[in-house]
């Protein structure tokens, strides 16, 4: 009789400590590490010592790697595919405690000896011993260890179904491990003949308002966009103020537009997305002068369902040219009290009007050196890099300011939503029905997961006319960042999200519910798979 490794709640348990304190902070060398050593674990199941050419690393960027694991029946088709992340944002909020931020049995022993540190709420949930510490113990190792645990059933029990387990770098920054792992999951389900029925992710249950502890299955997923702003004024001294224009100034009347505006939210089946915040917003100068701050750029956070990139690039116009307006009646009345001329009127240019300006009058090959000079800058992310090719080509034509440059920044996200397939609702029926049956749970269904996830770059609708608004406002596209579409609308399966349920996700008090993650869950996954139609 094969030897089991995860079949218990304590096996499970010392399974996720063990991916817990495998640090793998995203952009950091341990996320790098961090696939190997999990290739090298689930080669300890008999099954891919059987089968290694089942289980292998690929390629993502700046050195990382994905791993995909495939537990194959010889007359299964129909392939589930369990869609997980293994990095972790920062532990740096931990403080002197950060050595046992990935320590989960010593973290929340730590805290029981001193639970002065802890706010009330946080303290209750202690001293229950209900709650897991630590950081990746929600946000989602947990669920990279439910899908390793599945495999080991299915590949033990020989279940009549194929278990694709994926598990990706850089979900937390921009998502390349998913973007770099779609391609691959087409010439998997060639390779070895498999039809997708189903990507299932196991991020965790996310509070729809504090104090929330109901346990839910998502059938879909919130989109994300971040549209962003390129301030372009007049410099002048600090001690000549009228011979210019401040970038700030203007970068004021579109973020006080920007913030909360409703024109962004969308409500569908009774779930609204969040309203816009403001993500960032700084001088572009790398330095402090009497110079006046004439380059500023800010960053908005818009959430999506239905609305497509031309949708939000056309609403952000809208609102750039009422703040323009604004701004430039406000200046006008300042200059006539002062008896002053104004240095101009802001006008909004949208980022592909820039390029075609630029390119006109500079030409496509100073164009190129222009953006190559940027992507030399390693320190400078996605973000960074879209503003300053956007600053750069303004520079040259500055005749154009004082401006508002509109554009895109990444990482986008796309919304998807599967709510009425077949398969889902079953799926729900079965799972809520369970959950109630076994163990008095009740289960809601959202339809759609607010914390983003990876689940965006499956089941897609291809380069449609909306998203092409992205693509040519993103600065960085094609170059430094791309979504890929086309091969996303192939990948055309359902998608569902049941994952532990936990709390303050990215926050120094991140816990995961022992009981609902290492004893309920197991069941409920495995049940589930076992009993669906085929």
């Amino acid at each position: 009789m094969k030897k089991r490794l995860w079949d218990s709640p304590e096996k499970l348990r010392a399974l996720l400590d063990e991916l817990v304190s495998w640090k793998s902070i995203t952009l950091s060398e341990d996320e790098r590490q961090f696939p190997m050593k999990l290739q090298s674990k689930l080669l300890g199941l008999h099954y891919f010592q059987q089968h290694p050419e089942h289980l292998s690393l690929h390629p993502a960027d700046l050195r990382r790697r994905f791993l995909t694991a495939l537990y194959k029946h010889p007359k299964a088709v129909r392939t589930i595919c369990l869609i997980s992340h293994f990095d972790t944002v920062s532990t740096e909020e931990y403080g002197e405690l950060e050595p046992l931020a990935t320590q989960p049995e010593e973290l929340t022993a730590y805290w029981l000896e001193r639970p002065n540190d802890l706010p009330p709420d946080v303290l209750a949930d202690l001293q229950s011993g209900e709650y897991l510490f630590g950081r990746g113990t929600m946000d989602m190792k947990m669920g990279l260890a439910l899908h390793m645990q599945l495999i080991e059933k299915a590949s033990v029990e020989q279940w009549p179904v194929n278990l694709l387990l994926l598990t990706v770098p850089d979900e937390e920054v921009n998502s390349a491990g998913m973007r770099a792992a779609v391609p691959k999951l087409l010439e998997i389900q060639e390779e070895f003949d498999l039809e997708y029925e189903l990507f299932l992710n196991s991020e965790p249950v996310f509070s729809q308002e504090p104090g929330d502890r109901t346990r839910k299955v998502y059938t879909g997923t919130i989109g994300k966009i971040m549209p962003g702003a390129l301030f372009y004024g007049r410099e002048t001294h600090a001690g000549e103020p009228f011979n210019g224009l401040t970038s700030p100034y203007i970068a004021s009347f579109l973020t006080r537009k920007m913030e909360w505006n409703p024109l962004f939210q969308e409500t569908e089946l009774g779930e609204t997305t969040p309203l816009p915040v403001t993500l960032q917003q700084k001088d572009l100068r790398l330095e402090y002068s009497t110079q006046t701050p004439y380059r500023s750029s800010a960053l908005y956070n818009v959430f999506l369902m239905k609305q497509t990139a031309q949708h939000i690039i056309e609403g952000f116009e809208q609102i750039a040219k009422e703040a323009a307006g604004e701004c430039n009646a406000a200046y006008e009345q300042i200059c006539q009290m002062h008896g002053v001329k104004p240095v101009g009127k802001v006008r909004v240019i949208r980022f592909e009007e820039l390029l075609r300006y630029s390119i006109d009058k500079l030409g496509e090959e100073a164009i190129e050196e222009i953006k190559a000079d940027v992507y030399t800058r390693e320190e400078w992310d996605d973000r960074e890099k879209s503003f300053r090719i956007a600053d750069k080509l303004i520079i040259q034509s500055q005749e154009l300011a004082p401006a508002i440059i509109l554009l895109f920044a990444p990482p986008f996200y796309p919304a998807v939503y599967s709510s009425g397939e077949a398969l889902v609702e079953e799926a729900v029926e079965f799972l809520t029905t369970l959950a109630q049956k076994e163990f008095g749970l009740p289960i809601e269904r959202v339809h759609y997961f607010n914390g983003i996830c990876d689940l965006s770059y499956v089941n897609g609708n291809g380069e449609g006319e909306g998203w092409q608004a992205f693509e040519k406002n993103t600065p960085v596209w094609q170059d430094g960042y791309s979504i890929p579409f086309a091969d996303m609308a192939k990948l055309k399966a359902p998608v569902l999200n049941i994952g532990p349920f936990g709390k303050d996700a990215h926050k120094r008090t991140e816990r995961l519910h022992m009981k609902h993650a290492f004893e309920q869950l197991p069941v409920l996954l495995e049940k589930w798979i076992k009993h669906r139609k085929p």
